[in-house]
C-alpha cells in the first residue's frame, strides 16, 4: 500500500497529522484485537458492555424494527456498531498519547502513555478490577502498534528521508495491527469455545431419549423431535453473553415473601432432580421461521425452592445476570422448572449457565436465562419487554410450521413440519393442496411426548395436481379444539400468527 500517494493531496503542513491520525488508528484495532485474544467473547472484551448499553438505549420502535425485519442482521449491525465504538475509542487515546510524546519528542513517552490510556479505558467501559488482565492486553497491544511505528520512523535530515520514515511508519503500524488483529482472531476464538460437561445418565433421561427416537416420523428436511443442543436457537439482550461463574452464583427468593432464600448452584444440584421436554419458540420469529425447537431440559421444579421462602405476593420477577427481568403472575411458575441441563450436559453459556427458568407453555424469551433473582410482589411491574411495547409473556399461539417438501420416486409429495401450541396440546394437524382453503385432509402427527409443553412433528403424503406449482396450506387445531386463526399477524406486539403456505414447484427437488 502507498500510503504516499494516499497522502499526496494533502497539504505538507497536514501529512504528518493524517500519517499520525492513522497510526493511532491501527493502535486502535490492535487494542481491540488485544483484548478479544484475552478475553474472547466474554463481557470482559471491551465491545461487550458497550454492545449491552446501545442494546439497551435503543428506542423502542426501532428494537422491534430491528427484531421483525433485521432480525440476525440487526445483531450484527448493533455489534458492528459497538466494535467501531471500541475502536474510536482505544485510537482516541492512542492519540492523545502520540500527541504528548510528539510534545516530549519522547517516544517512550507515547508508548508508555498508550499503554497506560488503554488500560484506563478498557477497565473502566469493562468494570473490571485490578489487575484487570484484559485491559493489560488491551492496552499492551496498542502500545506495540505505536513502539513499531515510532521505531520504524526513526531520525531523518532531508525531505526524502522524511517522507521515507514517515512510509515506514505507517507501514509498521498498519503490519503490526494486522498481526495482532490476526493473534487477537485466533486466540479470542479459542477463548470463546466452551463445552459443556456431561450429567450423569439417569433412568429417567435415557427413557426420554429413546422414547423422542421412536415417535419421530423421521421425515427428510425437518428437525428430530429434539433439537441438537449446537443449533438450538438463541435469542436474548446480548450480543455478548454473560460468563456466570458457577462457584460464585447464587438465587435469591426476595420481596413478598416471609423468610428471603439464597441458594447455591451446590444447593439447586443437590436438590432431586427431574428431566423433561420443554420446547420453546420465539415471539419475535416469522410465522414459519425456524427459531422454535424441543429439548430435554434437567432441573429441579421452581416451586420446590420458592415455596421455603413462603410468597405471599400475586406477581412475581424474574431477573438475571445481564440484568434482563420478566415479570409474570405468581401461577406461571406452577410447572415450571430451575434448569441446569440441557439434553444430557450441562447447561450451554448461551442458554443461561449455569441456571436458567422454563415456564411451559410461555414464549421463549420470558424463560429468564442466567437467573440470580426470584422477586415477588403485590404490585404488577413493566418487564423488560413490555416496557418497549411488547406482550409476549402470556401463553405461546398455536402454529404448524411448514418446512420440508420431499418429491419422493413415485411422483408423490411429501410435506411436513412441526406443530406447537404450549400447554394446549396439539389435537390435529391438516393439509390443503389447492391453495384456497380447501378440502383439508387430515395429516399424520407424531405421538405426544411426555410433558405438557411438547411440539409433534406432522406429514401428509398426496398425489400433486396436473400443474406446474401448487399452493399448500397447512393449520393446527389445539388440544382444546381452537382452531389455529387464519389471519395474519405480525409478531410485534404479542407474536406472530395465521395459517402457513408454501408454493410446490414440481419442476424443483426441493428438500
Amino acid at each position: 500500500m502507498n500510503f504516499s500517494t494516499f497522502t499526496n493531496g494533502i497539504p505538507a503542513s497536514r501529512r504528518e497529522t493524517v500519517r499520525t491520525l492513522l497510526v493511532a488508528l491501527f493502535a486502535g484495532i490492535a487494542g481491540v484485537s488485544g483484548s478479544y485474544a484475552y478475553a474472547g467473547d466474554t463481557p470482559s472484551f471491551i465491545v461487550a458492555p458497550i454492545a449491552g448499553f446501545l442494546a439497551r438505549a435503543m428506542l423502542a420502535p426501532v428494537v422491534s424494527f430491528a427484531i421483525t425485519t433485521l432480525g440476525s442482521f440487526g445483531e450484527l449491525l448493533n455489534l458492528g456498531t459497538a466494535i467501531f465504538l471500541a475502536v474510536a475509542l482505544l485510537a482516541g487515546t492512542s492519540l492523545i498519547a502520540l500527541v504528548v510524546g510528539q510534545r516530549f519528542e519522547s517516544a517512550v513517552t507515547a508508548i508508555g502513555l498508550t499503554a497506560s490510556l488503554g488500560w484506563l479505558a478498557t477497565a473502566s467501559v469493562t468494570e473490571a478490577t485490578l489487575p484487570a488482565f484484559s485491559a493489560l492486553s488491551t492496552g499492551f497491544a496498542s502500545a506495540t502498534v505505536i513502539a513499531v511505528s515510532e521505531l520504524l520512523r526513526g531520525t531523518s535530515g532531508s525531505v526524502d528521508d522524511t517522507h521515507s520514515s514517515e512510509r515506514r511508519r505507517l507501514l509498521g503500524g498498519l503490519a503490526s495491527a494486522l498481526g495482532i488483529s490476526l493473534f487477537g482472531y485466533f486466540f479470542g476464538s479459542q477463548q470463546a469455545t466452551t463445552s459443556s460437561e456431561r450429567l450423569e445418565t439417569t433412568p429417567r433421561r435415557q427413557q426420554l431419549f429413546e422414547e423422542a427416537t421412536a415417535k419421530s416420523l423421521d421425515i427428510p428436511g425437518i428437525d428430530p423431535l429434539i433439537s441438537d443442543t449446537e443449533s438450538f436457537y438463541e435469542v436474548d439482550i446480548n450480543n455478548i453473553d454473560p460468563a456466570v461463574d458457577t462457584e460464585e452464583w447464587t438465587l435469591s427468593v426476595t420481596g413478598a415473601v416471609e423468610q428471603e432464600r439464597t441458594y447455591s448452584y451446590t444447593d439447586i444440584t443437590s436438590m432431586e432432580a427431574d428431566d423433561r421436554f420443554y420446547t420453546l419458540r420465539c415471539v419475535g420469529d416469522s410465522l414459519n421461521g425456524t427459531k422454535m425447537d424441543n429439548a430435554i431440559w434437567t432441573g429441579v421444579p421452581i416451586m420446590n425452592v420458592v415455596d421455603e421462602a413462603k410468597p405471599n405476593g400475586s406477581y412475581v420477577v424474574l431477573r438475571a445476570a445481564d440484568d434482563y427481568y420478566e415479570e409474570f403472575p405468581v401461577e406461571a411458575l406452577r410447572g415450571g422448572m430451575l434448569a441446569y441441563g440441557m439434553n444430557g450436559r450441562g447447561l450451554p453459556r448461551e442458554h443461561g449457565a449455569p441456571v436458567r427458568a422454563l415456564l411451559p407453555g410461555h414464549w421463549g424469551e420470558p424463560n429468564v436465562k442466567w437467573i440470580t433473582e426470584i422477586e415477588f410482589s403485590e404490585e404488577e411491574v413493566t418487564g423488560y419487554w413490555e416496557q418497549r411495547g411488547w406482550h409476549g409473556t402470556g401463553p405461546v399461539k398455536t402454529v404448524a410450521k411448514f418446512h420440508a417438501i420431499n418429491h419422493l420416486p413415485d411422483g408423490r409429495i411429501q410435506v411436513g413440519g412441526h406443530a406447537y401450541a404450549g400447554t394446549r396440546g396439539i389435537q390435529s394437524v391438516k393439509v390443503s393442496v389447492n391453495g384456497d382453503g380447501g378440502p383439508w385432509h387430515e395429516a399424520t402427527l407424531s405421538a405426544p411426548l411426555s410433558g405438557e409443553a411438547v411440539w409433534r412433528q406432522w406429514e401428509y403424503t398426496y398425489e400433486p395436481p396436473a400443474t406446474e406449482s401448487h399452493e399448500v396450506v397447512v393449520r393446527a387445531t389445539d388440544g382444546t379444539g381452537t382452531l389455529q386463526p387464519q389471519e395474519r399477524a405480525e409478531p410485534f406486539p404479542n407474536g406472530p400468527s395465521g395459517w402457513v403456505s408454501r408454493t410446490v414447484n414440481m419442476a424443483a427437488n426441493e428438500q
